[in-house]
């Protein structure tokens, strides 16, 4: 193979990561090249002459050693920013309770240009810290807010898609917390839109999206008026769907329709559009989706607490559906996503088992839903990158650098060698299940260096 000279960074140490959803590669001692652009020119083993050549031609020379493994950098795709500092806090209500009591009166503080100097900078930084580079964002209903989001991701370096909350409803919405007009929703979400690509100076790092908070708190004209936006502006959109029973049914009497399909009949099921939680989603709806080409913004943790219910992962990637991960911060109050791949294999296998012992075994659970640790890991990085249609996710040419090293020297990732338990497997579910801010060491997007443990 020809060897690009102009390798700016070369990453050399075992790579492991999950090229399908049911299968983990890992690979020793290899080289990783990074060009100039941020693009992954080559990966090769150190010991060969392309490796050798690779390390010669880097101006950057980056040597894990046997103590950390490189990964994927990790794809959130369902963030609420503004309720960063909520975070395991307030839990015990039911979500429509929850948004009116604390969520809105919160959110409604980021027309304070301090707050959001004090909270977005904590937000990013701490994500970058638990290798999310990759965050799509629900930003708040204030567009200046929204665009100093975006500001300070394109400042931290973290690749995010950044979208100013629309909703208006006045049954929906509090008066203090909404737009106050459809018109108005649309034309400061066009505004958003033109404000975020601004701030991304053409680099493609940090997009804007099209975002309706959820239908209950959207009227018609709203939804139609951003869907027509979608349509003529290209850009994506995200919201949330049939979350919980008090949702689903919501949508049900409003539009005698499920949220799915109310969602495409406004035009806002599109390509490389993200619906959070979607656990009340039925055969069609999901069927609908695999058409749109919108992906599910899978939010295990949450959902534990708001669902009433577990989606169910491995029917829908068996009908074809894109999912990804999402923290769902605040309603999930965990904002690693290393973590949340475990809580997602807990509740496919809570799924599977059923809970209520008073039940016979057979008819508890549903039957062939549970995923292992290697399908949520391929859904925390690749999973999520496809959903958004973005080349990362995968440490292979072509894709850019985002990715993650991660230290496995350090407790309790340590607990694998103390008897010679040394198998690839079993350390990269150990790093999956365990590993945290502490365990990650380097943090790269585009190529370039953005977050370090001291």
């Amino acid at each position: 193979m020809t060897v690009d000279p102009g390798a700016v960074l070369a990453v050399i140490g075992d790579l492991m990561q999950a090229p399908h959803a049911d299968r983990f590669e890992h690979r020793r001692d290899v080289v990783v090249a990074v060009g100039l652009d941020g693009v992954i020119t080559a990966v090769e083993p150190r010991s060969s002459p392309a490796g050798g050549r690779l390390i010669a031609g880097a101006g950057e020379i980056v040597e894990l050693g046997t103590s950390s493994v490189l990964m994927p950098g990790l794809v959130d795709l369902h963030v609420h920013a503004p309720q960063w500092p909520q975070l395991g806090t307030c839990l015990d209500h039911p979500l429509e309770q929850w948004l009116d009591a604390y969520t809105f009166p919160l959110e409604a503080r980021y027309g304070d240009p301090t707050v959001c100097g004090t909270v977005w900078p904590s937000l990013v930084s701490s994500l970058l810290a638990h290798g999310t580079t990759t965050a799509v964002y629900f930003g708040a209903n204030d567009r200046a807010a929204t665009s100093a989001l975006a500001a300070v991701c394109v400042d931290r370096g973290q690749r995010a898609m950044v979208g100013r909350v629309a909703m208006d409803h006045p049954a929906g919405t509090p008066e203090w917390y909404r737009d106050p007009s459809p018109s108005a929703g649309v034309d400061d979400s066009a505004r958003s839109i033109a404000e975020i690509r601004e701030l991304d100076g053409g680099r493609d790092l940090v997009r804007p999206m099209i975002t309706p908070r959820f239908t209950p708190s959207c009227t018609d004209e709203l939804l139609a008026g951003l869907g027509e936006l979608a349509e003529s502006t290209g850009v994506a959109v995200q919201t949330h769907c049939s979350e919980s029973d008090w949702a689903h049914g919501y949508a049900l009497d409003r539009f005698g329709t499920t949220d799915s399909a109310a969602l495409d009949r406004f035009g806002l099921l599109r390509p490389g559009s993200v619906v959070a939680h979607a656990n009340h989603l039925t055969d069609d709806d999901a069927d609908l989706l695999v058409g749109r080409r919108t992906g599910i913004a899978h939010c295990p943790l949450s959902n534990a607490y708001f669902a009433d219910g577990v989606l169910a992962v491995r029917r829908l990637l068996d009908r074809g559906v894109g999912i990804g991960l999402g923290s769902d911060v605040a309603g999930g109050a965990d904002p690693g996503l290393l973590r949340q791949c475990g809580h997602a294999v807990t509740m496919s296998r809570v799924l599977e088992a059923g809970v209520d012992v008073r039940r016979p075994p057979g008819e508890r659970g549903v039957a062939g839903s549970r995923i292992d640790v290697v399908t949520a890991f391929w859904m925390a990085t690749l999973g999520g990158a496809e959903v958004l249609g973005l080349p990362v996710g995968l440490i292979e040419p072509g894709r850019r650098f985002d990715a993650i090293a991660v230290d496995t020297e350090r407790p309790p990732l340590t607990s694998w060698d103390l008897v010679g338990f040394d198998q690839p497997e079993l350390r990269f579910e150990k790093v999956v299940r365990l590993a945290g801010p502490d365990h990650i060491r380097t943090v790269w997007v585009d190529g370039r260096q953005v977050s370090t443990r001291r």
